[in-house]
């Protein structure tokens, strides 16, 4: 079985065939997929889809993106009450991200704190963007730091320490299909830390795999990075798949399988 933590499988870029990538995901053995909002309305889509289908879960957040302009605190109210849907397991996307010259450092910082606060509000894990701004992420970890802390570094792109830093305050490194780059620092990362720190995950529409790069990306290409975990610590495929489902499992309180 093979999991897919992060793909955007609601969003618009799979209006036209939704039901054939879920037919080659479910095919291709991917037992479970989770849908992150981004803003309000696309965690009503992510919702939607997850009432549909029993493999898929919803995520509900506020991407840093959409905290470039102050956040009205009805959207913290509507995001709230969405968390509260029965297929909803984790706020997230959060986060910050310096990546473009035109950020807001203090309305980023703002929104994402208040998203942090919430999923303590709900005993909930958090599932976190970031991108440029890993010493100002840490910190505010830091500040907000509560015993139930737990979550996951979605997309996680820093060196291996970064990567233990995140892994001591209680969170997961998501691998996507950037593992299969030539540039990428993942394999490093992986071979520094334990399986059971790993998720897997494509983020799909974006970040596809070699041989698809340049492409769309699909959940069933989740496949392809754990294939690469697998290589990379030397063990067979189904040892790592085995391992990420059951951290995906526990991490998001999940039915078992």
């Amino acid at each position: 079985m093979f999991v897919d933590t992060h793909c955007h499988l609601s969003f618009p870029e799979f209006d036209q065939d939704r039901n054939e990538v879920i037919a080659r995901l479910t095919e291709g053995n991917v037992s479970v997929l989770i849908d992150p909002g981004v803003n309000v309305e696309s965690s009503k889509k992510s919702i939607e889809l997850a009432s549909d289908f029993d493999f898929i879960y919803a995520n509900v957040g506020l991407h840093p993106h959409e905290a470039e302009q102050p956040v009205h605190k009805n959207v913290y109210e509507e995001l709230a009450a969405l968390a509260r849907s029965p297929k909803v397991v984790a706020i997230g996307e959060i986060g910050l991200d310096y990546h473009y010259p035109e950020y807001n450092r203090s309305l980023q910082h703002e929104a994402f704190r208040e998203m942090l606060r919430l999923a303590k509000s709900l005993d909930m894990p958090v599932v976190i963007h970031c991108r440029d701004a890993w010493e100002d992420m840490l910190h505010i970890l830091s500040e907000e730091n509560h015993s139930a802390m737990r979550g996951v570094m979605h997309c996680f792109s820093g060196d291996t320490v970064i990567a233990e830093a995140c892994i001591r305050k209680g969170f997961k490194l998501s691998i996507p299909g950037t593992v299969t780059y030539k540039r990428s620092l993942l394999p490093d990362v992986i071979r520094s830390v334990t399986l059971d720190d790993l998720l897997t995950e494509t983020d799909a529409p974006y970040l596809s795999p070699v041989p698809w790069r340049g492409k769309r990306n699909e959940p069933a290409w989740v496949r392809i990075v754990t294939e690469s975990i697998a290589h990379i610590r030397g063990i067979p495929l189904e040892e790592a798949a085995e391992a990420i489902t059951c951290t995906a499992i526990a991490l998001f309180r999940l039915p078992i399988l």
